[in-house]
């Protein structure tokens, strides 16, 4: 069982990578890097918990995305018909599979329109934990490389 020190330390993590997955400015690779470096947390405990704290962050997105037709065309409404137009239809093209990108700088918009394109959430879950999982187990990776 985890101390309590490293359990602040996983805490500190989900909520960095939760909000890294919302309309927040969070970084969480910072922390999940600075984490593993200190090498005090075990890097299956860093992976799952960065990992679930940013899949339910796209879930959050998913629920706003449903959401989100009630104010379309608002005047308040931060999206314009334009871009949401865009949006579904790049959604239409490229289908559940952009989800797969839903990891990149951008790929927080994707989790938006697959809940306004009323995705399954089964399918949902399982392509962007795919994506968000592999990304941290890259960074992961990438970070043992360089630390030699």
């Amino acid at each position: 069982m985890p101390g309590l020190e490293t359990l602040a330390q996983l805490g500190i993590l989900f909520l960095a990578a939760f909000g890294a997955a919302t309309i927040l400015p969070f970084q969480s690779e910072l922390v999940f890097v600075a984490l593993q470096l200190a090498g005090r947390v075990d890097l299956g405990w860093l992976l799952l918990v960065a990992s679930v704290g940013n899949v339910l962050g796209s879930v959050v997105n998913y629920v706003l995305g449903i959401w989100i037709e009630h104010f379309r065309g608002r005047r308040w409404f931060p999206v314009s018909e334009r871009q949401l137009d865009r949006a579904q239809h790049w959604y239409n093209r490229w289908g559940v599979w952009t989800l797969l990108l839903s990891w990149a700088p951008l790929g927080d918009g994707f989790t938006v329109v697959a809940g306004m394109m009323r995705t399954p959430l089964w399918l949902f879950l399982t392509l962007v934990t795919i994506a968000k999982t592999g990304r941290y187990a890259a960074l992961a990776w990438a970070t043992a490389a360089a630390a030699g």
